[in-house]
């Protein structure tokens, strides 16, 4: 096994974690989907088809797949990750203490596997263990209600946690569908025997911070989305933490609209070669970043500035080339809205992306950067491409 080790966003992918959708899908409904972070209700077999031919395309490239629901069973081997498991996935505040107690019996009693399932797919109060006396909080719940809510959205393995050099960033997620996720994330981390010696970059319990925000531009250089999900403070919280750790010397706080459609920085611009990147062109000359550096015990702030200069300074280069997204304004925003620009390097100068995105694909291998196309019309209902799909652990360094 490799130690993880993450400097760039385009150095051969050698292993990354990812999450095959299942049962957690199957609980969405036109009832709760928009609580739930979902446009619209995936067809499960198809959205399952469709991962398990993303899988096969980065196993194909000779990147080893790990899926998170594996090494979550792993770890709750650990009779301490099976208590912290619990404690995460049982709201005794929302069930109240008789319920709690009888939920968290049952699900002690389980195996790995299956109370793997559980904490990823939820459980409805009519799928709750049967109780003696009466209880308030079970009469006053409908039967489909959720006792444990479940985690569609742990299909995006890409914003619980990023690996920054040798550590992993366990992050915090913002939106209250997503909260959990990093409680399960950080069992793997923290009881997996395979991540035993992994040391910590930032801690969950800090402000928030999402993994689709963070761009590892190169070595020692860090961008990080400030809008939707990841907060002023969540991106000066992580940056304190590189520096103090030298993990980075260059930190880019780049503000982006808080919108649906650009909810995180990755959305509207990614890495596809060492000196270039995909961006939505309704941003490119509008994009700005604050440049963060370490200062004695604190650090410096300055600008905002334009992000791609700003960055190809960092970068030490002359310039970044620039790939536009789409083809003119209504491609162009068409297909930043169906990932377009949420791609996935697997080596600098070839990628995984949504073959739906003709116009950007086109321009991408125009440009001289190989396109591994994948299906996502049942993937892409959560709003995420094959980066979001991914959280790698392991890549080559670029120099």
């Amino acid at each position: 096994m490799t130690t993880p080790h993450v400097t760039s966003e385009v150095g051969p992918l050698r292993t990354v974690l990812l999450h095959r959708p299942g049962g957690e899908l199957k609980r969405l409904t036109p009832r709760n989907n928009d609580q739930l972070l979902f446009d619209a209700i995936p067809w499960v077999d198809r959205a399952e088809q469709e991962h398990d031919a993303f899988a096969a395309v980065l196993r194909e490239q000779g990147v080893e797949v790990l899926l998170l629901d594996e090494l979550l069973s792993e770890a709750l081997r650990d009779p301490r990750a099976r208590t912290a498991a619990l404690h995460s996935g049982v709201d005794e505040r929302r069930l109240g203490a008789e319920v709690a107690d009888t939920l968290c019996s049952y699900l002690s009693s389980m195996d790995e596997k299956t109370l793997t399932g559980v904490l990823v797919s939820g459980m409805t109060f009519e799928e709750l263990p049967a109780a003696e006396g009466q209880s308030l909080v079970r009469r006053m719940h409908q039967p489909h209600d959720f006792a444990i809510d479940p985690l569609p959205n742990l299909l995006f393995t890409r914003d619980s946690s990023v690996w920054i050099d040798d550590r992993v960033a366990v992050t915090s997620l913002a939106m209250p569908a997503r909260i959990r996720e990093s409680a399960l994330t950080d069992l793997v981390y923290a009881y997996h025997p395979r991540f035993a010696q992994s040391a910590r970059a930032y801690g969950a319990h800090s402000a928030p911070v999402e993994g689709g925000d963070v761009l590892l531009l190169a070595p020692g250089v860090v961008a990080v989305g400030v809008g939707e999900r990841t907060t002023p403070a969540g991106a000066e919280s992580l940056a304190r933490s590189l520096f103090a750790d030298d993990l980075a010397h260059t930190v880019l706080a780049v503000p982006i609209t808080q919108t649906r459609a650009s909810m995180h920085l990755d959305t509207v611009c990614t890495m596809v070669d060492h000196d270039a990147v995909l961006m939505y062109p309704a941003i490119r000359d509008h994009l700005t970043a604050y440049v963060l550096r370490p200062a004695g015990e604190g650090i410096k702030v300055s600008g905002p500035e334009p992000f791609l200069r700003a960055s190809a300074e960092a970068m030490e280069l002359d310039r970044l080339r620039v790939v536009d997204t789409g083809l003119d304004p209504v491609t162009a925003e068409r297909e930043q809205w169906e990932d377009g620009n949420n791609t996935l390097a697997v080596s600098p100068g070839t990628l995984v992306a949504y073959e739906r995105n003709v116009e950007t694909n086109a321009r991408l291998e125009d440009a001289g950067i190989e396109v591994l196309r994948i299906s996502g019309s049942e993937l892409g209902s959560g709003r995420g491409g094959p980066r979001c799909m991914s959280s790698p652990i392991v890549r080559d360094p670029l120099y």
